[in-house]
Parts: structure tokens; sequence; C-alpha cells
């Protein structure tokens, strides 16, 4: 199995005024990278940031946080230049955002970046198996898209093990309401790449959510390999 456990802090939930401290406190507290959501207005209603302050943060931080993007845009296509030059690692868009998946997949892997597909939790998880040979991650959304501290969806997990069970050594990410209450719903449907929020950012102990976060997720990768 090409995968393992990794815990991305969803940097939307600090406290924006400083930014790169809060990046640099995530990573110390054993972030495996940074989940950043960039939302437009238009996808989701809300809007966050562009490519300047990826940019501003990468310069701020280092090159060692591996930088996940989470387009939350519209228009996919017209950020991925900017983002691979601001310093992002992985760009995620939206299926729901573009009508050529495979032209944005190229466009992507050309401009240096790993590529990650995400679904909405309206959107079936059979639309999105056709691209998941071409992507390095699938993201399956567990709120809907544009707001933090939304319930986790516990009825997205069928997606989740339908594409553990398809494509097994994809990662597959999860992203919304996702802490030390569902974390092991997520693992044992097979996500392996977990977005927490609030849970581990306004944690008095991050350190300790991130590694129990990770343990679980670990625990249930390597029985999942015995199991095979």
């Amino acid at each position: 199995m090409a995968y393992s456990a990794k815990i991305g802090p969803s940097i939307l939930s600090s406290d924006l005024s400083c930014l790169g401290s809060e990046c640099v406190r995530m990573m110390d507290c054993g972030a495996d990278y940074l989940h950043l959501d960039v939302m437009d207005g238009h996808f989701v209603p809300n809007i966050t940031f562009g490519h300047p302050m990826v940019e501003c943060l990468r310069k701020s931080v280092g090159q060692e946080p591996f930088f996940d993007m989470h387009m939350m845009v519209s228009r996919p296509e017209q950020w991925v230049k900017p983002m691979s030059a601001a310093g992002a690692n992985q760009y995620t868009f939206h299926l729901e955002a573009t009508t050529n998946p495979g032209n944005l997949i190229k466009e992507i892997r050309e401009s240096g970046m790993k590529v990650g597909l995400a679904i909405k939790p309206g959107t079936t998880v059979e639309e999105l198996a056709p691209w998941a040979n071409q992507i390095d991650m699938a993201l399956v959304m567990t709120v809907e898209p544009g707001f933090g501290g939304q319930k986790f969806l516990e009825d997205m997990m069928p997606k989740v093990s339908w594409l553990r069970s398809q494509f097994p050594s994809l990662d597959i990410e999860v992203d919304g309401g996702v802490g030390p209450d569902s974390i092991h719903k997520c693992a044992e449907a097979g996500a392996n790449m977990i977005v927490s929020g609030s849970a581990v950012i306004s944690s008095d102990d991050p350190r300790s959510v991130i590694a129990l976060l990770r343990t679980v997720v670990a625990e249930a990768i390597q029985k999942r390999s015995l199991d095979r």
C-alpha cells in the first residue's frame, strides 16, 4: 500500500492576523501538511484569500510545509499558474467547477503541482471515478464547502469506502467536521489524509490531537493491510 496517515490542519480556523506564525505552530505540533482553503464568493458564498497571500506565507514559513490548496472557486483553470508560482504544492479543484477535468489535471501537472480532485456532498463518487487514476488525491467533502464549524456528515463515508476498494493506493482526503469524535469513522472507511480545523487549532493541546488523529488512521491502515 502506497498511502500513509497524514494530518493537515485547516489554517482557516486559526487567527488570521498571525497566519505565518500559526502555520509554523501547526508544523511544530506535528502536522504533515497545511490545508489552505481558497474561496471566491462564487462557487461558495464565502471569500478567503488568493495567491498573493500564499506567496507571502511561503516566504514566511520556508519551503518545508506542503501546501494543499483547496480551490473552492468557480474558475479553477484561472489560478493554476499563479498558485504554482506562489509556492503551492498540491492544487485540489472541485469536479463541479469545471467542464474539462482532464485538461485541468494536465495543466496542474505541467505546472509542477500534485493534483487533487474534490467532490461536494451532493456529487456521487462514481462521477469522480473516471479521473481517479490520473490524480494524486481524491477529496470527499464531509460538509458543504464554504464555512468552517459544520457538523460532520457520516453518510459520506460509503464514498470513501468505495474509493478505497476501487483505488487501493489512492490518497483519500476528508474535510469538514473531522476531529477526535469522527476520526474513527473516517479511518475505518479508508481515508488517510485528514483535514481538521477547529478540533486541532482551537485545542489547548494541538500536538496531542494531531497525534491521536494520526494514530487512529495509521492503525486502520495497518489493519487493512493485514486483512488483505
